[in-house]
């Protein structure tokens, strides 16, 4: 199971499952008797509440099967076709079973889970950890199995789990580690799995098959049992200490899945969304602990710690792959303040021809509100908006020939910030127009007439720029009143509400909590922004294929369709021609400018490592691989060199790692060109 909490602080992972304390054999698992009276609120009010207007019948009875079967097993290595063929008498009754407030199906299911969990366990540790793998020969593992056929017999299981425990092997052979090193490093991995199994309660079992349920839905309604539910409140004011990064599972792997602005890993540059993390120390001289397997809220106790301790991530960089050779990176734990979270800006000086151009830079990291000090009448309050007014006026006092707003990576945030911010570029109008379950649509409007800024604008987004961000980003492209450059946004245009159950069931046992989709986001064109997002006027280069990232690679998402368009009057200066112009200029580019080119091929990299499921387990091609792998790293950083129009020098581009702002830059200063050549 992934589960996400606190905007991704942390994950708890099962296929390990979480959290239990209890000592006793977790086959003797039973419900509680409040766990099918709760199921059955929960899907009550789902059916009656959720956006999507979804009936809990035979049909989603059998896609909560599916969903909870993945749940625990979504790279299919422990259950047989048989198992799953025995499942199947639940299919189409488990919304049967809820209205009768019985959960006790889930249990049966989880408890042959835990069989083949023991019996895959004891193979590995009597039979695979101690082995003295051939690397000469030439077979491999596909690591991504999600679609792959169930193991038929015991045997084919196996044959899986061999190659499963030689790939790792492997891995440890390549980082230098002693044969002994070897085998005791995976005994001590399988035998930490096998203690992990024994301390699932019935709790965990029941947030597992809830999640399954309320995720069929649509994949941001989600269940949260009670003890994850004070994990999440805890995280909410504990998210902003430690290293500054959200993680999540990738098949044996720890990923980073998002790197917080303004944190001790933001601050090293040297660890990035989609790097994998393979070991954890503490201090300068702490042994190395490997993490491979770990479920992810035991990584996150690891990473975690006091301000000014240091930690040691081992991670294989997601620009190489697993292929590639492992980095150490060290970082101080801090706590990150609120400064390090808002809007900031930098000027940088360009050489566009024969004259200087002075771009603004504001990025933007998430649209936040400081709502306690604004009910408080405090005259000072942070919010997005003012802090990008205030940074937009000391811009304009160095006389600044463009803007720049940056939200890439920006998860969303506040709506009203969305649209006040949008109000500093546009006259006034409409921002966004939200519907509900009842088809009713409110428009979310800039009533303001005033402009703040007027000049030449370029919104920065890529494919994490999501909700908020994307409304802004519409809104910008819908007006005409500024370039959007990057990748197409992520797609999420639904709304969430939280329930607290124990207030609707009015009972004093602890129960959880439940957040469902209430409405969908539209653009004033009346597009909707789910599954599509904002498509960018000029696309840069993107590693991110929108099947794997993006809401449309997530479980069951809210299809995408059109409503009326809100009346506004689009009056920017961005049009077709411009923008065909525009483009122009940027694939000319490609063909003289050796940081673009550059940026390119490594983006072809990353894209390729993303994709990459298929690992060999032949030794010499694996070292052929991390060979290449640092090959291409060193001539990365050996091609440094960049030239700009004409030859000139690019003043503070040269020093710039950033290509995508490069590119934004260069970008912008060829629409001011355009525009007053």
């Amino acid at each position: 199971m992934k589960r996400l909490l606190a905007g991704g602080v942390m994950v708890l992972a099962l296929g390990s499952v979480t959290f239990g304390q209890s000592g006793k054999d977790s086959l003797e698992l039973r419900p509680k008797a409040i766990y099918g009276k709760e199921a059955h609120v929960v899907i009550s009010l789902l059916d009656g509440f959720h956006y999507r207007k979804l009936a809990f019948n035979d049909s989603l009875s059998s896609a909560v099967l599916d969903a909870f079967l993945k749940e625990l097993d979504d790279n299919r290595t422990y259950f047989l076709a048989s198992d799953i063929q025995g499942f199947e008498k639940y299919r189409r009754s488990i919304d049967d079973l809820i209205r009768k407030e019985d959960v006790s199906f889930a249990y049966d299911i989880y408890k042959q889970f835990l069989v083949r969990y023991k019996e895959r366990m004891d193979y590995v540790l009597n039979h695979l950890v101690d082995s003295d793998f051939d690397y000469t020969v030439d077979e491999y593992y596909e690591s991504d199995r999600e679609k792959m056929p169930w193991a038929t017999t015991r045997q084919e299981l196996d044959d899986l789990w061999r190659r499963i425990i030689k790939s790792q092997a492997l891995s440890l052979k390549l980082a230098n580690k002693k044969p002994e090193e070897i085998k005791q490093t995976l005994r001590k991995r399988f035998e930490r799995f096998s203690k992990t199994m024994k301390q699932v309660n019935s709790e965990d079992v029941f947030g597992t098959f809830m999640n399954a349920a309320t995720e069929s839905y649509d994949p941001h309604t989600s269940y949260f049992s009670p003890r994850a539910s004070d994990v999440f409140k805890q995280n909410m004011s504990l998210s902003l200490e430690g290293i500054g990064a959200q993680l999540t599972t990738d098949n044996d792997y720890t990923k980073i899945n998002r790197v917080v602005p303004g944190g001790p890993a933001d601050k090293s540059e040297k660890i990035h969304q989609d790097d994998l993390i393979t070991g954890v120390a503490q201090g300068d001289e702490g042994e190395m602990v490997d993490v491979v397997g770990w479920r992810v809220d035991d990584v996150v106790k690891l990473i975690k710690g006091p301000k000014g301790t240091v930690v040691r991530i081992q991670l294989l960089p997601a620009k190489t792959g697993v292929s590639g050779p492992p980095e150490v990176v060290r970082l101080v734990r801090d706590k990150i303040k609120l400064e390090d979270q808002a809007a900031r800006k930098q000027v940088i000086n360009i050489k566009d021809g024969s004259r200087d151009v002075k771009m603004g830079v504001i990025t933007i990291p998430a649209f936040y509100m400081d709502f306690e000090a604004a009910e408080k009448g405090d005259p000072n309050y942070r919010s997005t908006t003012r802090d990008v007014a205030q940074l937009i006026k000391e811009l304009e006092k160095e006389h600044v020939d463009g803007l720049i707003i940056d939200l890439r990576n920006n998860g969303g945030g506040a709506l009203p910030e969305a649209i006040n911010l949008t109000g500093l570029f546009i006259k006034d109008g409409p921002v966004v127009q939200v519907r509900d379950p009842r088809n009713q649509v409110q428009q979310g409007l800039d009533d303001d007439p005033g402009v703040l800024y007027g000049g030449p604008l370029l919104v920065l987004t890529n494919r994490f720029s999501a909700s908020a961000s994307e409304i802004f980003a519409g809104a910008i492209q819908d007006y005409h009143r500024g370039l959007i450059v990057g990748e197409t946004t992520y797609g999420k245009g639904t709304v969430q509400r939280v329930l607290d159950l124990q207030r609707a069931m009015r009972t004093d046992e602890k129960v959880g909590q439940v957040n469902y989709t209430i409405q969908k986001f539209y653009r004033v064109t009346g597009s909707s922004t789910q599954h599509k997002g904002v498509a960018p006027d000029i696309r840069l280069p993107s590693a991110f294929d929108a099947t794997k990232y993006g809401e449309s690679s997530t479980p069951n998402p809210l299809p995408w369709d059109v409503i009326k368009p809100a009346s506004f009057v689009p009056s920017g200066p961005v049009n077709d021609k411009l923008i065909a112009q525009l483009n122009k200029d940027y694939k000319e580019r490609e063909k003289y400018d050796a940081g673009l080119r550059k940026f390119i091929v490594e983006t072809d990299e990353l894209r390729k490592n993303l994709t990459q499921s298929r690992i060999s387990l032949n030794e010499a091609r694996r070292r052929a691989e991390m060979d290449e792998a640092e090959k291409r790293k060193v001539q990365d950083q050996n091609l440094s060199t960049r030239v700009g129009r004409e030859g000139l020098p690019v003043d503070d581009l040269s020093k710039m790692d950033d290509e995508y702002l490069r590119e934004g830059l260069l970008i912008l200063a060829d629409f001011i060109h355009r525009r007053t050549g």
